[in-house]
Order: C-alpha cells, then structure tokens, then sequence
C-alpha cells in the first residue's frame, strides 16, 4: 500500500488471483488474507478460474456467503475474459494484455529503492543528530564529546551511490529484463519512486556535506586536542622530572674522576631528554603545518602552544647547555690543579735530593731544569686561578635558572672547594718554591761561583805560568847601552806587575773558594791542588824575575861605566886615574857573561836557562865587544906618556 499515492488508493484496489494452478482451498485463503490485511483499500478480486471447473455449488455459495464480512466482490473469471474487468494495457501477456512486465528487474529494483529509502533515512537521521551536536557549543563537554564521537551506521559514499545508480535506473524508464529494449510505460509507483529518491539524494547531499565539515572539524580539533596533550606532556616532563633531575645536580666534584662521573650523569640526563626534544621538534613541524593552514580560529591556541613549548624546551635546553659547560670547566680546572700538584710533587721531590758538585756545567744545567719547573709551576699556578676565576663566574649565574630554589648553600660549597684548591696550591708553591727553591738556588749559585772561582784560579795559574815561560824564553836581551837597558828593566817591571795581579787575582780566587766550600759544607779542593801550584810557579817567577832584575842592573852598571869611561879624553889629566875603574868595569862584564850562562836553579832543584845557548851568545856578543874597547883603553891608559926630549 505504501507504493501508490492517496489518489490512487482511494479509487481502490483491483486484485488478480490466478488459480488456474491452484486449488480451491488454496484461493479460498489468499482471499481470505486480503481480507484480513487490504480490505479496505480493495474494491474487486479476480479469481481466474482453471480450465477444469470447481465445483460450482461449493465456490459460488462461499463467496456469495461471504460477501458482506470480506467488505468486497469476489468474481470467478476466465482468464480470456479479464478484460471486461480490467484494461488490456494494465494486464500482462498472460493474462491476455498489452503491459510489459517483468517481474523479478520490478522486484529488485523495488528492494534496492526500499533499501536505500530505509538506509537514507536512518543515515540522515544520524547525520542530523551529529551535524545539529557539534553545533551545540554551550553543550556539556561529556554530552558534547559522545555525540562528535558518534558515527554513521552506513558509509554515507556507498548509499550516495546506490541512490544515484537507482535514480539513473529508474530515469532511463527501462526494466534490465525486458526483451530487445521494448518501451515500456512506467509504473505509477516508479514514477513517485523518482521525485522521493532526488528528494533524499539532496538531503543526504546536504547532510554529508555538513556531516564532512563536521568530520574535519572534529579532526582538526582531534588532533589539536592530540597536539595540546603531547605539547602538555613535554612540557609537564621537562618542567617536572626533566627540572627535577637538574635541580639535584649541583656538585662540579672534586677531582677528575669525580667531575668524569657527575658528566656521565649528566650524559644520561641529556638522553633522557633528547627524546623529549625529539617530540618537541614532531609537535612544532605539526603545528607549523596547521598555522600554514590559515584556519584563523586556531592560530592564536594553535601559536599560544607553540611559543609555550618553545619556551620551556629552549629553557631546558639551555640549562642543560649551561650544566655541561659548568662541568666541562671544573674537569678543566680539577685537570690544571692536578697537573700543577704533580709540578710541584716533582719540583719538591727535586729539592729533596742533595746536589753533589760535580762540575760546572752540570750545576748550571740542574739549576737551570730548577728555573724551568720553576716557571712551569708559575704558569700553572696562573693557569689555576684563571680557570678557576671562570668557574666561579660560571657559578655565580647558576642561580638564574634554578626555578626559584635556594642555592646558596650548593654553591657555598663549590666556591669553597675552588677557592681551597687555589689557596691550597698557592700555599704549596710558596712553601716549596719562595722558601726552598731560593735555598737551592742560592746554594747552587754558590757552587758554580765555587767551580768558576776554581776554573779562575787554574787558569790563573795557567796565565802565570804562561808569563815564566815567556821571561824565560823571550826576555834574554840586556840592552845595547845604558838607555835601552834601562827601557827593559822598567818594561820588566810593568811586566812584574801584571804577574803579581795575576798571582793576586788567583790567591782571591782561592781564598773565595775556601769560603765558599765553607758555606757548602765540602771539602775544598783547590788548597790542596791549585795552592800548591799557584804558589810553586810563583816562587818560580819570582827567582826568575829577580835574576832577570839582576842581570838588568849589572848591565846598567855596565853600560853607564863604559860609557862614562869612553867618553873621557885621554888628554885629561884625571884620566890617569881610570885605571881602577876600567878594571872594575872589567870584572862587571865578566861577571855578567858568567851569569849569562848561570841557569836559574829552583828550590825544587830544577834549572832553566834564558833563552837557548844561541840566544845567550847573541845578548853576550855586544858586551864582549864592549869589554874589548874598554881592554884596549886600557892598555892606552898603561903606555908612558913620551917626555918633552923624546917629544
């Protein structure tokens, strides 16, 4: 009944029973049926009777009997004669008319109209009470959240596309199961069939259009929601465990192995929050893709999380930067001050041992190393306080981030232990170096003014033996006469000098030897070495220098007698009283050649000789010259002067 229109159910029903194939009992209960369900809309039942008769008695009286319950006619009627009742074009071939009919492509088509009717209907339904749901702001948030959670019983697209493909169907006017494409004029309730299925097509249309902007609404706000959790999670880690854990790390240890560790610590905290970091880094590409978006009603939520997690992320990222720095710092500074405690380990050590004077050089070369390691403590004594000054710096900014808890004492404790450090090697180093190493250096000063004094010494004696060998070998010559004698023996003098000052200057050294073995505590050894020999070649110059004094003077005295004598005339009447003093000058020279040819004999029995024998013979040359022209004034001086009568 729900196929046709008002119009056409009021006109009432025309109802084709064909019982040609049937019994009558059979017929008889269909009737009835109608009877129970359509008996109003019904107007007139043809029972098409078979070839082979009822029993006229029995069929004619049932219905006639029955004619005012059942509330319509019943007729027995051939089926040839149909059409008296009804019109050929509304009767099928088999019933002898002209409508196509076919009645499985009308039975399926019927069933896919019912149910897309049925499911447009309940999805529009559904689709009404989500779209009208999200549209509820001021509704409860638990209410409020089942409905956008609720989704169709049937996808939508599929029943679009079934109403679309009946729709096409039903406009084409055409049965799939009709022969050869015969036209066919549609079914009344086809033709209503096709205005109620546009009609619900456009409703669904309407409604899934909303429906989808309802659906990336609610995702949009799913995943924002999404976006706000994750953002909150990050967030209540970092500023909960992630704070927590830098909170409870204050300490810059106090040794290598200690900072090493509170780093390997620090390394696992920086693990931990690398993963953090890394969801940080999802959730602002995400929110970077939905501010690209331009959806204006989430830009400022949308920024206001973005510019939250920023900031908390950046903050812990640069406390964690700020913590790693602090402690790459005090591993620098605890590495400086275990050098410098290994320098000054080594220096005191060096400072312990005795220094036994070898030689010069040595000396000079240990005191040197001292000088060095000296330095070396002094460069990382300075070294110390510049990076511990850094540190302190560095601690003194602690307290910017520390989320408002007091870190007085925990820094308390890390400047004391800095500062201890440095005060403790300070100490060191003043004790060890300002105290001990002026000790040592003084000392080994001492000693290599001591090797130096010695070393002078010997080459003092070295210089004295230098100038006998000298007097002995060139100073031979006694002068050609008075003058030049002279000349040489004041000559020799200067020369005697300067021996004397470096016999002096060597005694100094000697005696500055002895004071300072005193002050070493050692034994000296110059006094029973050098002393000896100083003095031994002293003595030697000495003798050697007062027989060269000797000589120089008998030839003075020579020369200036000769000369005097020499000069005067014979005529002279005093020159007859030069006899004696021509005999003197005589003995004079020859005195003097026979200690030309004396050695020079040492208190140690030893004998040297001025000059070789040629040099002897040469120097003695001029003065047995000389002796001959005093021989022959001589023997002038002897002759008798001849008288007046022999004149």
């Amino acid at each position: 009944l729900s196929f046709f229109s008002e119009k056409c159910k009021a006109r009432g029903f025309t109802v084709i029973v064909d019982g040609r194939k049937s019994q009558w009992n059979v017929v008889k209960t269909v009737v009835l049926m109608l009877q129970n369900v359509v008996p109003a809309e019904v107007s007139l039942v043809c029972v098409v009777k078979p070839d082979e008769f009822w029993d006229k008695k029995v069929t004619h009286f049932c219905f006639w009997k029955e004619k005012d319950r059942l509330g319509f006619e019943v007729i027995l009627v051939s089926a040839n004669k149909l059409t008296r009742y009804i019109e050929p074009c509304q009767l099928t071939e088999d019933f002898g008319g002209t409508l196509s009919y076919d009645h499985m492509d009308w039975l399926n088509k019927r069933l896919v109209f019912e149910k897309f009717t049925k499911e447009s209907t309940s999805l529009l339904d559904e689709l009404a009470l989500i779209n009208n749901g999200s549209d509820k702001g001021n509704q409860p948030e638990k209410e409020r959240s089942v409905d956008l959670n609720f989704l169709p019983s049937v996808d939508p697209e599929t029943v679009l596309q079934t109403g679309h493909e009946l729709l096409s169907e039903l406009q084409q006017r055409r049965f799939n199961g009709s022969d050869g494409g015969v036209s066919w004029s549609p079914m009344d309730d086809e033709l209503l069939a096709q205005p109620q299925v546009m009609k619900l097509l456009d409703s669904l249309r309407e409604q899934y259009t909303r429906y989808q902007e309802v659906c990336r609404q609610r995702s949009k706000r799913t995943q924002l929601e999404e976006i706000q959790q994750k953002v909150m999670q990050v967030v209540n880690w970092l500023e909960g465990p992630g704070s927590e854990q830098l909170r409870t790390q204050w300490g810059i240890g106090d040794s290598i192995r200690a900072s090493q560790a509170l780093q390997q610590k620090h390394e696992e905290i920086e693990s931990q929050h690398s993963e953090w970091f890394a969801v940080y880094v999802e959730l602002n590409q995400q929110i970077a893709a939905l501010l690209n978006a331009g959806d204006e009603e989430d830009l400022v939520e949308l920024k206001a999380l973005q510019q939250q997690l920023s900031d908390v992320c950046y903050r812990q990222a640069s406390q964690l930067e700020f913590r790693q720095n602090l402690l790459q710092a005090a591993l620098e500074f605890h590495s400086v001050a275990q050098d410098l405690s290994q320098q000054l380990d080594g220096l005191l050590g060096m400072l312990c041992v005795d220094v036994a004077p070898a030689d010069g050089a040595s000396i000079q070369q240990t005191l040197k190393l001292l000088e060095e390691k000296l330095k070396s403590v002094d460069v990382g004594l300075q070294g110390l306080r510049e990076k511990g000054q850094s540190l302190l710096d560095q601690i003194s900014n602690q307290a910017s981030w520390a989320y408002g808890k007091d870190v007085t004492i925990e820094n308390k404790e890390n400047v004391d232990h800095i500062q201890g450090v440095m005060e403790d090697m300070q100490l060191r180093k003043q004790r060890q170096c300002e105290d001990m190493v002026d000790v040592r250096r003084l000392k080994m000063l001492q000693m290599v003014q001591l090797f130096k004094c010695e070393e002078d010494a010997a080459q003092a004696v070295e210089w004295l033996s230098e100038l006998l060998d000298a007097l002995l070998k060139t100073h031979i010559r006694l002068g050609d006469d008075a003058q030049e004698t002279k000349v040489l023996l004041e000559k020799h003098r200067k020369f005697v000098d300067v021996a004397q000052s470096t016999y002096d200057y060597g005694r100094q050294l000697l005696q500055a030897t002895v004071v300072l073995c005193q002050s070493l505590r050692c034994t000296s050894r110059s006094s029973g070495d050098t002393l000896p020999r100083l003095n031994r070649v002293w003595k030697q110059f000495t003798i050697t220098s007062e027989e060269r004094v000797h000589r120089l003077e008998m030839a003075v005295a020579f020369h200036s007698s000769a000369e005097k004598i020499l000069q005067e005339c014979p005529e002279q009447p005093e020159a007859f009283n030069q006899m004696e003093q021509l005999d003197e000058i005589e003995s004079v020279g020859k005195s003097l050649l026979d200690r030309l040819t004396v050695p020079v004999v040492y208190p140690d029995g030893s004998e040297q000789y001025f000059g070789s024998p040629s040099d002897i013979a040469s120097a003695a040359e001029h003065f047995r010259e000389k002796m001959k022209i005093v021989s022959l004034k001589k023997q002038q001086l002897r002759k008798p002067e001849p008288t007046a009568r022999e004149s």
